[in-house]
């Protein structure tokens, strides 16, 4: 199995986030991506790859110019400064300048994802990474992983917040739907609102989430059944909420009986797994209680599937297991032909 990595996405650096009120360290440090790539290592079954530049129109098919305007903006920011958005407008009753580094609370949604002069860097291999790991699917790999590092699945079209700056499991999926239907999984304990939005309109990407309540955790405004698609997309968004400190057998429960069973009748030719690992028992952000075996377990169930796939990672907070609870994700595709 392919994992792509570039290591310029370690070249970023935030050192503290705002939450609800007081500045608490960054949980998204680069010591997530450094345990995940020394595991990475060890695993002689793994082929570590290093992903070219990528094509900005790959970028700019998946946001706005406006948005990568304003991470051009803030490589302007002298060393070791870091702007965080404090003035959050109205956007129907705003307009904004990205080339001014105080209007980014137009185009953020929360006070604890920072803008500094390597922002762009290591956001734009991050994509990288998971664009050449769908390249290589469409290549004839059969499954690949992209160690996606700031993640990505907060981050619309137009937007960026919950750590994330370029969305890139859904620039993955726009690689792989030039050649069939996509469904894209979100298995993070957080509801992956940039996903949904950018494909809530869409009839050949199906978007479906998994996550605690959103009534209680981040990002608080959406993730909710109710929210279905609209247009050509209706009936393609799905999200399945389950309860606090929830454990493998009711995960796999919900999995089989709804999520995957939905996947299923969407009928996809590729699948895209946005894997967060804040679902995890001892993780300090989310609030499941799933344990290290459990996750290859999970992808046993998604491998059984047999669909083309591409793994981007998003959430894990508790990175002394975060290495340990990817491999044995990872692991469970390990014999996929």
């Amino acid at each position: 199995m392919k994992a792509f990595f570039h290591k310029d996405q370690l070249e970023f650096h935030p050192k503290f986030e705002w939450a609800l009120g007081n500045r608490i360290k960054h949980p998204e440090t680069t010591k997530r991506a450094q345990n995940i790539f020394r595991k990475l290592k060890a695993e002689s079954w793994i082929e570590l790859a290093e992903p070219p530049k990528i094509p900005l129109k790959a970028i700019r098919d998946n946001h706005n110019y406006q948005l990568i305007t304003l991470y051009n903006t803030a490589m302007e920011l002298a060393d070791e400064e870091a702007y965080y958005p404090s003035v959050f407008p109205q956007r129907a009753k705003a307009k904004a300048d990205p080339t001014n580094i105080n209007h980014a609370g137009f185009f953020c949604f929360d006070s604890g994802t920072p803008l500094n002069n390597k922002t762009w860097q290591a956001a734009s291999w991050s994509a990288a990474s998971s664009y050449y790991a769908a390249k290589s699917v469409l290549a004839g790999d059969p499954v690949s992983y992209a160690l996606s590092r700031p993640p990505g699945h907060h981050a619309s079209r137009d937007t960026y917040g919950g750590y994330c700056y370029f969305n890139n499991a859904a620039i993955a999926a726009k690689v792989l739907r030039t050649k069939g239907r996509v469904a894209l999984v979100d298995i993070d304990f957080h509801h992956g609102n940039g996903s949904q939005e950018i494909f809530y309109k869409s009839d050949d990407v199906f978007v479906a989430s998994i996550h605690g309540d959103p009534r209680e955790y981040f990002p608080y405004f959406c993730g909710f059944p109710s929210e279905q698609g609209s247009g050509a997309g209706l009936g393609h968004n799905l999200n399945v909420i389950l309860p606090t400190g929830t454990k493998w057998p009711a995960y796999k429960k919900a999995l089989r009986t709804v999520f995957l069973n939905a996947v299923k009748r969407f009928e996809p030719d590729f699948l895209v797994i946005s894997a967060g690992f804040d679902t995890y028992k001892l993780d300090p952000i989310g609030r499941f209680a799933l344990e290290t075996a459990d996750y290859k377990k999970m992808a046993k169930e998604f491998d059984a599937l047999k669909l083309p796939t591409v793994i981007c990672q998003e959430g894990g907070y508790f990175t002394r297991d975060l290495g340990d609870n990817v491999v044995s994700f990872l692991s469970g595709f390990k014999d996929r032909k």
